[in-house]
């Protein structure tokens, strides 16, 4: 059966890869800074079984203090230059886009195929992480399309990479960070006492106003901590699963899946969320540039949210 663990080795690898050309790059002031924290984050996908839970705490940390203390160096390297790049652009024009399209074919043929493969009589890909591993697997299908198409110097890959990574740096680490966190809430009933203090004010006879406090709950917690998936387990433990659930007796997977999108508009409204720091790096903007434009769609997508959980999930 091919686990989580094969597509958390490729990562680790392409990150191991990272480490090593930063580790090679004299051009770069801080490049033992960026070897040390791409080197960690490599162990962590190679070895995080291994370790345990104290050493990777121990892992995080260290990571965290070489971004927090030395900062992360970024640098250009010379893979190719301006002209060959807009004469690739010009010979491929709409074509180049193939290989970017592959990852999400893959990941979605693979999820609902997969599982029906068996070898022996078990399933040949691990069912609860079968979406993971497909993707993993258009990633490498992805770039080995694209080094057929493009044919660039062997070391051009990894080179790419540790570009694009070196510009996001610490944010790249994000949002495991913040999923962590939301687990963690969980297992010191955040999400219950959450669900005491609405409760008490909340008016019991009120779905339209249980399902409100749920979306902008979902949507304000992702606010503040940066991820969805952080604020997810609060929300539901707190009010959709005890209130709109169990009180109202709403359908469990509609409040669940309106109540994930909720939290994604709180994603983009919000300055904590990776998904705004990353274009903002990589595009030289102003800060909340990216937000600005986002906020006015995700208002629309959350009242919108509201209104389908309310017609949606319950049986008038």
């Amino acid at each position: 059966m091919i686990r989580v663990q094969a597509a958390l080795a490729l990562a680790g690898v392409v990150f191991a890869a990272i480490a090593v050309f930063s580790a090679f790059d004299r051009g770069n002031a801080k490049r033992w800074n960026n070897t040390a924290f791409w080197g960690l984050f490599a162990v962590s996908f190679l070895a995080g079984d291994a370790l345990g839970d104290l050493g990777n705490g121990v892992l995080v940390i260290a990571m965290v203090a070489i971004g927090a203390v030395g900062g992360l160096g970024v640098t250009r390297p010379a893979t190719t230059t301006a002209p060959q790049r807009l004469a690739s652009a010009a010979h491929w024009g709409n074509r180049l886009f193939l290989p970017i399209l592959i990852v999400p074919l893959a990941a979605l043929v693979g999820t609902l195929i997969l599982p029906r493969i068996e070898i022996g009589g078990a399933p040949a890909v691990d069912p609860a992480q079968v979406t993971v591993i497909s993707m993993a697997f258009g990633a490498a299908l992805a770039l080995a399309v694209a080094l057929a198409m493009l044919r660039p110097a062997p070391a051009a890959a990894p080179q790419e990479a540790r570009r694009l990574m070196d510009s996001v740096g610490w944010a790249a680490i994000l949002p495991q960070l913040l999923a962590a966190l939301g687990a963690v809430f969980t297992l010191a009933g955040v999400g219950h006492a959450v669900g005491e203090i609405i409760t008490r004010w909340l008016p019991a006879d009120s779905r339209l106003m249980a399902v409100t406090v749920y979306c902008l709950g979902m949507a304000l917690f992702t606010m503040i901590m940066g991820n969805a998936f952080a604020a997810f387990p609060v929300l539901v433990a707190g009010v959709g699963a005890p209130l709109i659930v169990g009180h109202f007796g709403g359908d469990a997977a509609i409040v669940g899946a309106l109540g994930m999108l909720s939290g994604y508009c709180g994603t983009l409204m919000t300055p904590m969320a990776s998904h705004n720091i990353v274009p903002t790096a990589l595009l030289d903007l102003p800060p909340g540039a990216v937000i600005a434009v986002q906020a006015p769609t995700a208002v629309l997508v959350l009242i919108g949210n509201i209104a389908l959980m309310y017609f949606l999930a319950f049986r008038f």
